[in-house]
């Protein structure tokens, strides 16, 4: 008798997960504003999730799409602990690495090598592991001599070639990406994508936030769509994909 299939194994399992914000509007740029609006401070709070449960199995590439305010890099960073929800729960099973906006975790006055120690230091990697990464994170950023120049002074483009270097380059089990890659020029986006292919052949788990749906269906395994917070649907990429795009048409 044929014994039944292991169950897939997790990489992330998001469960009932909810996040709100706490918005302080007309907040006092001075002392006598804080002092004069004392006890009467207008606080609003947004809900950028609810109930958002999904489950993104190893070595899977999995995609995010919505539109802007939808919740999709909220649940990005929630993945990364970065935030912590506001009720549920989330498991990251790996090493997480990630790369959410240009320049995130690089402090500006130190230098390329140093913000590259400094985020392995983050990542839990020794900085022996780093520096025996260091020859391949520079190759790969293009970023040449400017490695031992402040990042102050990179351009948007070096920040994000080698925020992304270092992202791919710590060997992460998994690899968290909001569409940062767009920044770049079309051969280095083409690097980016072949790299995160051979990752993803090499076992690790990628979850993208993409506005680029055509990428999406390309790149992904499933995608999930979210709409105001809420987990709408979860499945094939061109199905979900699909009836994303018809409701982004419909008229509001």
């Amino acid at each position: 008798m044929n014994e039944p299939a292991p169950a897939p194994v997790q990489a992330v399992e998001v469960s009932d997960v909810s996040k709100r914000f706490r918005l302080e509007l007309n907040r006092p740029t001075s002392v006598k504003e804080a002092v004069l609006s004392f006890g009467r401070r207008d606080v609003r709070h947004l809900w950028a999730l609810r109930d958002v449960s999904l489950a993104i199995e190893k070595g899977s590439f999995f995609g995010l799409v919505g539109h802007n305010g939808s919740g999709k890099s909220t649940l990005l960073r929630l993945m990364a602990g970065i935030h912590r929800p506001t009720s549920g729960r989330i498991t990251a099973r790996g090493r997480v690495s990630a790369l959410l906006e240009l320049g995130s975790g690089f402090h500006p006055e130190l230098t390329g090598r140093e913000n590259v120690f400094l985020n392995g230091a983050m990542l839990g990697l020794s900085r022996r592991q780093m520096a025996a990464a260091m020859d391949d994170i520079i190759e790969f950023s293009g970023v040449g001599d400017q490695i031992d120049a402040p990042v102050k002074i990179y351009s948007s483009g070096m920040y994000m070639r080698l925020g992304f270097s270092v992202a791919v380059n710590v060997e992460p089990e998994i690899l968290l990406v909001d569409e940062v890659i767009a920044v770049g020029d079309e051969e280095f986006q083409q690097r980016c994508l072949q790299h995160m292919e051979r990752l993803r052949s090499g076992g690790t788990t990628i979850v993208l936030v993409s506005h680029d749906t055509a990428l999406v269906r390309e790149l992904c395994d499933r995608v999930g769509w979210l709409d105001g917070g809420h987990l709408r649907s979860v499945g094939d990429p061109d199905e979900v994909v699909d009836t994303y795009l018809v409701h982004a048409t419909e008229p509001s």
